[in-house]
């Protein structure tokens, strides 16, 4: 039951993580998403190659092969290049799905088996573990780079500032 409640709360937390990436590349052009801010090298496209690289790499045959897959070439999903907002799009949902797909297919039992990453042995739910706090980590940048470059236009994913009264009041009812 405990194994149940933990892969649902899981993937829920992902769907939330994907859902704030979603919404912040959505209001987004082209050109913003390939924005680089000074000293900082990653774009959101760039954050989305690393992303999605990460999550097919672990998570294509997630039982049965290393997480760290011969085909990933992780210092490349961080070099620059150009891509249109519908391909940073496919490349996001390609991630995406490997993941969700992944989670989605275990059962209470799994959590127990063993997977490696490079070669290191982890237990499942120490690897899902990984997982909700490596994704949250890039996202919340995918966030904030959106918030900067939407100045004053950008509307809160979240409860807006100055909004913590009225939404605790609306959750209270």
């Amino acid at each position: 039951m405990l194994g149940k409640i933990y892969l649902d709360s899981a993937l829920e937390r992902l769907s939330y993580y994907k859902s704030l990436g979603d919404k912040t590349i959505a209001r987004l052009s082209d050109e913003q998403l390939l924005w680089q801010p000074e000293g900082e090298p990653n774009s959101i496209y760039l954050i989305v190659k690393h992303l999605s690289g990460n999550m097919r790499s672990r998570w294509t045959d997630f039982l049965s092969s290393d997480g760290e897959k011969e085909w990933r070439n992780r210092d490349e999903e961080f070099e620059n290049g150009v891509a249109s907002k519908a391909a940073i799009i496919s490349l996001w949902n390609e991630g995406w799905q490997v993941i969700l797909d992944a989670i989605g297919s275990l059962t209470p039992e799994d959590l127990e088996k063993q997977v490696l990453i490079r070669s290191e042995p982890h237990v499942v739910v120490d690897a899902i573990n990984r997982q909700l706090m490596h994704v949250p980590y890039h996202v919340g940048q995918i966030v904030y780079l959106g918030k900067i470059l939407q100045g004053e236009k950008w509307l809160s994913l979240s409860i807006p500032k100055g909004g913590s009264q009225a939404f605790n009041d609306r959750m209270m009812k």
